[in-house]
Order: C-alpha cells, then structure tokens, then sequence
C-alpha cells in the first residue's frame, strides 16, 4: 500500500513539473518594444492659454518627439504610456492622462492616442478647456 501511495505522488510531482515549467518559461520570455512620440498637438482651446509646456512617459521615462525608445519587457508586462501638458502663466493649469497596453498584444505596429485635457482654473476663462492629443506608435525592436 505504502509502495502505490508513493508511486502516485512521485507520478503526480513529475506531471506536475511537467506542466508547471513551460508556463514558467514562456513567463519569462523576453521582448524588445519600441514606442516612438509621433505627435504632441494642440487640437482644440478655448481660452486657456498659448504658451504651453508637454511631456510623455513610457513606463516612467521620459520619450522625445520622433526619438524611439526601446524597452526589454517580459511578454506578461504592460506598457503605461503618459501624457502630461501644462499652460504657463502665474497659476499653471495641468492635465494629465495614462493607458496601459499589454507587451504581449504587440504583434504588429499599433499607434495609441491620449487625449489631455487641461481646464483654465482662473480669470474670467474660468471652467474653459484645452485639448492635447498624443499619439504613440509601438512595435517590435
């Protein structure tokens, strides 16, 4: 009886490992991906101001307009793109927005858009709206 109980569990630890290890390795598959900022733009404002400051993040470092930047991401990560745009004046008015694109679903180019909205918060504008549209575009390295 002690035999067979232990037969069975050396049977089900080897299917065990055997099923478990190529989940791990494709877990830790590694991909290249390369997220260019093809637009920053103005496309709507209401009064809110002319001169403006933007910026966008992937995964927290800042990218340049048409200046790629690769990252080395395992296929279960995700990509969390930022826009981030301000008006300058004595009280600067912000507005920021994210997304997150999953590393795994890049199998083509793909071009993702933000859209920020900053809302004037002084001044007889007050409550008025801007519009920014960022426009990313990823693929593989």
């Amino acid at each position: 009886m002690l035999k067979k109980a232990n037969l069975l569990l050396l049977i089900c630890s080897i299917l065990l490992i055997a099923v478990v290890q190529p989940v791990t390795a494709a877990e830790s598959k590694t991909v290249k991906i390369k997220v260019t900022l093809t637009s920053a733009e103005l496309v709507e404002n209401d009064h809110v101001g002319n001169e403006w400051y933007t910026a966008a993040y992937v995964n927290g470092k800042e990218v340049q307009l048409d200046k790629a930047l690769t990252l080395s991401l395992k296929s279960t990560d995700s990509l969390t793109l930022k826009a981030y745009a301000e008006e300058q004046d004595k009280i600067p008015d912000k507005g920021t927005s994210s997304t997150s694109v999953k590393a795994s679903s890049i199998t083509k180019t793909v071009t993702k858009s933000i859209k920020v909205t900053v809302v004037e918060n002084r001044g007889r504008y007050s409550g008025n709206a801007a519009e920014w549209k960022f426009s990313f575009k990823i693929q593989k390295a």
